[in-house]
């Protein structure tokens, strides 16, 4: 399918202990050979065995450019399905740059961002949502995302969509061969018997769509809102979460005017949060976009740490936020536990109908209560992924429901003893969004976007 043969830097483009360049195609062998010397005499790399390493120099001519080791991985038990070399050389961005110059001077071309994954799909070694995954691998931000890309990339989603699939084209053979041969072939009574297989499978991609929530917190992070009104320790409790002075803390009110945002590991687990501005009325123009973003903040977030001053009484303003909240994932943190209490504990709960946690941010209290109280909410009591798949994907959420509707048509058509053939327009188009999922008849268009979001290299 593919007649020439790519390079690209496949590790980070910094300074390093060690780079990695990986060429792939019909001719990586030849090129490799062209670049390579070996210290034994004569030694082709053309010639060597499959998956074995050898030492040497890559060289432009008659000048050494770096000492190396070289991967020679023979089709079709590569990455890719083709042959490909990887150089080892040093990490130094111009050392990486050079040898990859003298590999594309040899007759390679550069390859484009998420090449070396395409040629993979299209050589069937991975199906679509496994290449997908690969991504999503790279991209993991916490062990739970990592564990659940890593499933998927084993094939996770695609044994799954397979299961199902088979199911429907069984029914299809069916109805076409009764249809061809009535016959011999009675559709007597069959509508009952189809209404069963159908309903199983919508309950398996209903529950598939059930994971889309929580698997998008598992792969994003918790979308988290620091919430209060000014001067209540939030940009304090930032800098105590993340583990550095990332927000401006001072005694005076209304320090934060903008959104400040970051990513922390939470008891293995992400929170995406951001500090906000303090929720006040002000005359104050910029403190009152600073308001209107953090209001804009909380309507948009999975969760929202509430911080209430301990020390101070409640307000109009807390008033104002606790009815703002009613119907969010809230946790109440009642900071600045090492002062004198004003605010009565049992009041704020009976207020906010939600968890109450003492904290002192200045102190770095209450944070282990903070966190079993996060995974509480989220993780069902503890934050681990059962050995089962979550669809992390939006393309592959949309085309989930393409074939629950489809199912659902089906079902409709039986309730309506509609003809046999109306069940096989649903049950095909189901079959084929399912499809979808895997790569199978997807166009140039969908394939592209998939791919076009990949890091060069890969």
């Amino acid at each position: 399918m593919f007649n020439d043969t790519i390079a690209a830097i496949s590790t980070a483009v910094s300074a390093s202990g060690i780079g990695i360049i990986r060429v792939s195609g019909a001719q990586a062998m030849e090129i490799a050979d062209r670049v390579y010397r070996s210290k034994i005499k004569d030694k082709k790399l053309t010639d060597v065995p499959t998956h074995t390493i050898h030492y040497g120099h890559i060289c432009d001519g008659e000048e050494i450019i770096d000492e190396v080791l070289v991967m020679v991985m023979r089709a079709p038990r590569t990455f890719t399905g083709e042959d490909t070399v990887e150089i080892d050389c040093h990490g130094g961005i111009y050392a990486m740059k050079k040898v990859l110059d003298t590999v594309l001077k040899q007759g390679a071309r550069i390859a484009d961002p998420g090449e070396f994954t395409k040629r993979a799909f299209f050589n069937g070694r991975l199906d679509l949502s496994q290449a997908e995954a690969v991504m999503d691998v790279i991209q993991s931000k916490n062990r739970y995302a990592l564990k659940n890309s890593i499933q998927q990339l084993k094939g996770s989603v695609k044994s799954k969509i397979e299961k199902i699939r088979k199911k429907i084209i069984r029914e299809l053979a069916r109805i076409e061969s009764a249809l061809d041969d009535p016959e011999h072939m009675s559709l007597e009574g069959y509508g009952e018997q189809l209404r069963d297989v159908v309903e199983e499978q919508r309950q398996e991609i209903r529950r598939l769509l059930s994971t889309v929530e929580r698997g998008k917190i598992i792969q994003e992070g918790v979308q988290t809102a620091i919430l209060g009104k000014p001067n209540v320790g939030k940009s304090s409790l930032l800098n105590m979460l993340v583990g550095e002075d990332r927000a401006i803390v001072t005694e005076i009110a209304g320090t934060t005017r903008d959104v400040l945002e970051e990513y922390i590991h939470f008891g293995g687990a992400s929170l995406k949060i951001v500090d906000t501005a303090g929720i006040r009325d002000t005359a104050d123009r910029v403190e009152s976009i600073g308001v209107d973003k953090a209001l804009e903040q909380a309507k948009q977030a999975d969760l929202i740490l509430y911080v209430v001053d301990s020390s101070v009484s409640l307000d109009e303003n807390d008033h104002r936020i606790i009815e703002m909240i009613q119907d969010k994932n809230v946790i109440v943190l009642l900071n600045k536990s090492d002062l004198p209490t004003v605010v009565d504990t049992d009041r704020l709960t009976e207020l906010t109908g939600k968890a109450v946690i003492p904290i002192s941010a200045r102190e770095g209290t209450g944070f282990e209560e903070l966190e079993s109280c996060v995974a509480s909410m989220f993780f069902q009591g503890k934050v681990d992924l059962p050995e089962d798949v979550y669809i992390t994907s939006l393309r592959h959420k949309d085309l989930l429901e393409g074939a629950l509707e489809s199912l659902d048509q089906v079902i409709a058509s039986i309730d309506a003893d509609m003809p046999e053939d109306f069940y096989s327009i649903d049950l095909m188009h189901a079959y084929e969004s399912l499809g979808y999922i895997l790569g199978e008849a997807v166009d140039e268009d969908v394939i592209n976007e998939v791919f076009e979001n990949f890091c060069m290299g890969k």
